[in-house]
């Protein structure tokens, strides 16, 4: 046999080998994030099942920085061997791109897509003080006083920030934004009437509207959602087409080899069924949605213009 022959029989039976054995070292999730937030949560809440799947450990890395950005540069910049992912959410993954000038990373070009694993739907809330119950009469009072009312976010640029922006131009009313650090003052303020309106997740929205202490007039899912079952979606409430959800998803490294790419999506696939990880990941709020790596790569390319345009709608800007 040819010696060339014998080469590609050798690199096949070595690449072979190779993909047989991956993983045979731990794998590294990095999170752009500080610990103990949603995205750690929602790591933590796969890790045990994905390490007997895959056979190795899996070790959660945090680089916290510039809404994610430093995580994700450092997973760009990584070796697309399968063994260092990224944990993105919306905001890392979409948003980031129009909001931040001058980004290190660009995803739909620097990333490999692996699995989405949850969509994270908000809640539309007023303050109790209002005479409103419903979106519909919502909508009326807020077209009645065009810049009279305020909107509280969790700080410029992020989801909370741009599904009311979204909000705003689907119904032609004008509220001011009032943006925070973070949604815990936000929502003080919502329940004290200082802003009248606010998007957030459900978990939180779900606690507070149960109290009475803020009122829930809509979710923004194509479906209701279980924590508020009575609440109705954005469409039911007469909103056509307005259907707004967060997401989670894992990437790798561009490049990453497919068959590499193949064996983790189908781990975060086995991983989704299991119905007490579904059950967990719902009571933290968000809904199992596992899309493999073609499909959320598609997922990420209608994603990325919507984004773009509700940033640039906002006017928010990050340096």
């Amino acid at each position: 046999m040819a010696r060339k022959g014998i080469a590609a029989l050798l690199w096949l039976a070595v690449s072979t080998a190779a993909l047989a054995a991956f993983p045979d070292k731990p794998i590294k999730i990095v999170i752009g994030f500080p610990a103990g937030g949603p995205l750690d949560q929602h790591a933590r809440l796969l890790i045990d099942r994905l390490q007997a799947v895959l056979g190795q450990p899996l070790i959660v890395d945090y680089k916290p920085g510039a809404g994610g950005s430093v995580g994700a540069e450092a997973v760009a910049k990584s070796a697309p061997d399968g063994y260092t992912l990224m944990l993105a959410n919306t905001g890392v993954a979409v948003i980031n791109g129009a909001l931040y000038a001058k980004l290190p990373y660009d995803t739909l070009r620097d990333f490999t897509p692996i699995a989405r694993t949850a969509m994270q739907p908000l809640a539309l809330l007023v303050t109790p003080k209002l005479p409103v119950q419903n979106l519909r009469q919502f909508v009326d009072y807020a077209r009645a006083r065009p810049g009279q009312l305020n909107y509280g976010s969790a700080g410029n640029g992020g989801i909370s920030h741009l599904v009311p922006e979204m909000f705003k131009s689907a119904t032609g009313i004008f509220m001011v934004h009032i943006p925070y650090r973070g949604s815990a003052p936000a929502f003080t303020d919502l329940m004290g009437g200082q802003v009248q309106f606010m998007a957030e997740s459900i978990p939180q929205a779900a606690n507070y509207h149960k109290q009475g202490k803020v009122r829930a007039l809509a979710v923004t899912s194509a479906a209701r959602n279980p924590a508020l079952p009575e609440v109705p979606t954005v469409i039911e409430a007469g909103i056509k087409g307005f259907e707004v959800v967060g997401f989670y998803g894992f990437l790798a490294p561009a490049g990453t080899p497919k068959d590499v790419v193949a064996k983790l999506s189908d781990a975060f696939r086995q991983v989704l069924t299991s119905p007490e990880v579904r059950e967990r990941m719902v009571s933290q709020g968000a809904d199992p949605a596992f899309l493999g790596s073609e499909d959320f790569a598609k997922f990420l390319a209608a994603e990325t213009p919507r984004w773009d345009k509700a940033v640039k709608a906002s006017g928010a800007k990050m340096d």
